[in-house]
């Protein structure tokens, strides 16, 4: 825990991006389907094409970092042990497929919280850039060769006020919502694109040299 109360931060490699772009996922929805609120590692779901991109960035160098609103934690239906026990699950049933993850960043902040869990607008908490910006720091990323993958605007707003350069809003999950809001939404700075799920990342993938 980064402040103790409301910000996960778990480094799973020592690797860093040395000015690279990086990807960056989110979790509920992109990785994993969406079951609401999940709590319970029996629950995990992986989507295949996540994993495949997934491993295709490992085996291309390019570092992967989750960024993801646990605002269940914040709501106090679940806390961090149970937070932890679904991303253990995560963790192993990736590296049976070969595919991992470098880092992991979780804020557990929501207006329902209570204590310094209670900010719906706090930096950490998509759509505002902290969890980018912290990742940024302990990875020594290219943010503006970066993609953000999301199932939710609020991915890619925080991608956008972080500086990340792509962005990429997937139909799993969440998706298909996000969608019908797209057009409302201002993403100037932004190359972004719409694609069946997470497998629409690999040909900006493939571009990085």
């Amino acid at each position: 825990m980064i402040d103790g109360v409301a910000l996960w931060c778990e480094a799973l490699t020592s690797r860093v991006s040395n000015g690279r772009p990086a990807l960056f996922c989110d979790r509920d929805g992109v990785i994993v389907e969406e079951v609401g609120y999940l709590a319970k590692p029996e629950d995990v779901r992986l989507i295949p094409a996540a994993v495949s991109l997934i491993r295709a960035a490992n085996e291309r160098e390019v570092r992967v970092v989750v960024v993801t609103n646990q605002s269940g934690i914040g709501r106090g239906y679940f806390g961090w042990a149970d937070f932890s026990a679904v991303q253990d699950r995560i963790i192993m049933e990736l590296a049976r497929l070969s595919a991992g993850i470098d880092l992991v960043i979780a804020s557990g902040h929501h207006e329902d919280g209570g204590g310094p869990l209670a900010s719906e607008a706090h930096k950490w908490r998509k759509p505002g850039p902290g969890m980018i910006l912290l990742a940024r720091e302990r990875l020594n990323m290219n943010l503006g060769g970066s993609l953000i993958v999301g199932d939710k605007l609020s991915d890619l707003e925080a991608g956008h006020a972080a500086g990340i350069g792509n962005g990429l809003l997937v139909r799993t999950g969440h998706g298909e919502e996000a969608v019908r809001k797209l057009a409302g939404a201002s993403f100037d700075r932004m190359k972004l694109g719409v694609a069946a799920d997470a497998s629409g990342a690999l040909a900006w993938l493939e571009s990085i040299p």
